[in-house]
């Protein structure tokens, strides 16, 4: 449900008219629009921003609220040149098998910044045409990013222990 005071934005009203259901909340932060998207509508989300308001994508990241749940939050930076606008959409994701729609077929520069989630955070990106790790060695394990992860790494406290 969109805020009633989030409606005078002409993205956010073009939105709420077309899908109304894929919105689940929303309010201004640091004068820019943060909308919660439902996960399952991110890409009907994006390609009707794309296609009906001319969003283009400025970045992908993602936010470890560990231990609360939902634990991820997958954040897509959103600007439209043409109409002077800028969007913040979030898609909050359970800690259990963090999943998400791949954005790449709607902006192929999705490809990297969704890579780069994946191998810091661990968020899968389905559909996604060659996720593997873009950061890391490939076999590196866990997500460095990740609030759990140790702060030394998981290499380096087995070495230590081994040294023992």
């Amino acid at each position: 449900m969109i805020p009633d005071n989030l409606r005078a934005y002409p993205a956010v009203a073009a939105l709420d008219a077309a899908y109304a259901d894929a919105v689940a909340g929303g309010r201004i932060v640091h004068r820019q629009v943060r909308l919660d998207v439902v996960p399952a509508s991110i890409t009907a989300v994006c390609r009707f921003l794309k296609d009906n308001r001319q969003f283009r994508l400025s970045g992908i990241t993602a936010v470890d609220w560990f231990p609360a749940e939902p634990r991820f939050h997958v954040v897509y930076l959103l600007h439209s040149f043409e109409n002077r606008e800028r969007l913040r959409l979030m898609c909050a994701l359970e800690s259990g098998k963090p999943e998400i729609d791949s954005v790449t077929g709607i902006w192929r520069a999705a490809n990297w910044y969704e890579r780069e989630v994946y191998d810091l955070f661990g968020v899968v990106f389905r559909n996604h045409p060659d996720l593997r790790r873009i950061m890391m060695p490939e076999d590196w394990s866990g997500h460095p990013l990740r609030k759990d992860y140790p702060v030394a790494g998981y290499r380096y406290t087995y070495q230590r222990e081994g040294q023992q």
